[in-house]
């Protein structure tokens, strides 16, 4: 199982006919995020004439707009339009207008408003996140010196290693990779050894 967010949290801004426009964007994993975020971003630029936003949260499968006083149709929809084209999700967006004197027309509202959403986003950054099983393997130190490279093949990633009379070694793969990698590490060990599942839990990967 998989799905795609941004990256980090980025922004970006442009001009368009003196109309300053500032395009932030965060990754979140719910709506008290995306709120929280969008009220941090208003209470910023408390005097900008505009605070256009948009969200989508995957788990609680929700999406939202806001036009903040622009023209109906003229913002928030261009806004979530530019997140959904992407196939993001866990993301928001908010787009800042200072107003520059000149008018833009509905036309140029929504260029100007999916220009910024998509500058903010592609300045963020795309990921894929995949349900990964987190596991432990405890094993001798012999067989541990095997280990970071049957990881590494089934696509995981080492997280911490404990050591001991013996080591006890955590790491996540994608969950789809579990099944092959305890296949390679019972070959390793002559049966003696598997991954114990620990959580499931999204990566980027």
């Amino acid at each position: 199982m998989t799905y795609k967010t941004i990256q980090k949290p980025a922004s970006a801004e442009l001009v368009e006919k003196r109309s300053r426009f500032i395009g932030y964007v965060k990754p979140v994993r719910t709506q008290d995020e995306a709120v929280a975020f969008i009220n941090e971003i208003k209470s910023k630029h408390w005097d900008a004439t505009h605070n256009v936003y948009a969200y989508v949260i995957r788990e609680e499968g929700v999406s939202r707009y806001s036009d903040d006083n622009e023209p109906q149709g003229t913002a928030g929809i261009p806004v979530l339009d530019a997140i959904r084209k992407r196939d993001i999700t866990d993301c928001v967006v908010v787009v800042t207008r200072y107003f520059g004197g000149t008018l833009l027309g509905a036309g140029g509202l929504v260029r100007a408003y999916s220009a910024s959403a998509k500058a903010g986003i592609d300045a963020a950054g795309e990921c894929v996140m995949t349900l990964c099983s987190v596991c432990t393997v405890r094993c001798s130190y012999t067989l541990y010196g095997k280990l970071p490279s049957l990881i590494a093949r089934c696509g995981g990633t080492e997280d911490d290693s404990v050591f001991a009379d013996d080591v006890t070694v955590t790491f996540h793969l994608p969950k789809d990779n579990l099944a092959a990698f305890n296949k390679a590490l019972s070959e390793e060990s002559s049966g003696k050894v598997q991954a114990q599942v620990a959580d499931e839990r999204y990566f980027a990967q």
